[in-house]
């Protein structure tokens, strides 16, 4: 158990007290958003830029590449959910409701994971995060090294697992922007895979977050399945 702590804490030995309070801040700005998410209340998104660029300053340092593109991503997102959310429906009832996905969304969430995931690949490679092998031999290393049982060998396997999570929010970004319930499943799949993810990286303060993420994104999809059955 000492040797798991001291792993956890070994960043924030050298990291500055500047960096470590922005952190902080960006997750308890990150929670807020969740929180304002869970309630379909619009204050999701101004909070949520606050995190996300905060996190985009903290990722640039870390060299954290595939996380920051996630951040400019949820950042640009945000405006547009912003828009979304405070758009006036056509028969001006009121603002755009929760809804379940079309065969159409669906198409278009799997897209964009898809296309998320080769290209955090080809930035992972670009900048030599992750080893230039092929596909069999990339899955297979990456097995090894999570069933290694050696904790560095883990956080050498954070890329493989990073493209899968970024893949993940990419589309539940979308699907939360358009008001549709299930983007509050993959954020529950992300945030499963996140936590362990960010425990890995050294980063406690995130890993705290998306456990909080986590909690309130299992809230959240009772909360907006009660809300849309109410629509029906």
């Amino acid at each position: 158990m000492s040797d798991l702590i001291q792993f956890l804490l070994e960043p924030y030995q050298t990291a500055s007290s500047v960096h470590i309070i922005l952190e902080i801040v960006g997750a308890v700005f990150g929670i807020a958003s969740v929180f304002f998410a869970k309630k379909e209340n619009i204050w999701v998104y101004p909070t949520g830029i606050i995190s996300t660029a905060t996190y985009v300053f903290l990722l640039s340092h870390w060299g954290l590449y595939g996380d920051l593109i996630i951040n400019i991503y949820y950042t640009l997102m945000s405006i547009y959910g912003w828009y979304m959310w405070a758009k006036i429906t056509d028969d001006k009832q009121g603002h755009i409701p929760i809804s379940r996905t079309t065969f159409r969304d669906k198409l278009t969430a799997i897209g964009i994971f898809v296309f998320t995931s080769v290209f955090v690949i080809v930035v992972y490679r670009y900048y030599d995060v992750m080893p230039k092998l092929g596909w069999n031999e990339s899955f297979q290393l990456a097995c090894n090294k999570l069933t290694s049982g050696d904790l560095q060998d883990f956080r050498e396997a954070t890329p493989y697992i990073d493209t899968f999570s970024t893949g993940i929010f990419f589309a539940a970004m979308w699907l939360m922007a358009n008001k549709k319930i299930e983007n509050w499943t993959l954020w529950i799949i992300g945030n499963v895979v996140s936590i362990p993810l960010y425990l890995l990286k050294g980063y406690g303060f995130t890993a705290i977050q998306y456990t909080v993420f986590l909690v309130l994104a299992v809230l959240a999809y009772f909360s907006w399945r009660k809300t849309l059955e109410k629509q029906l």
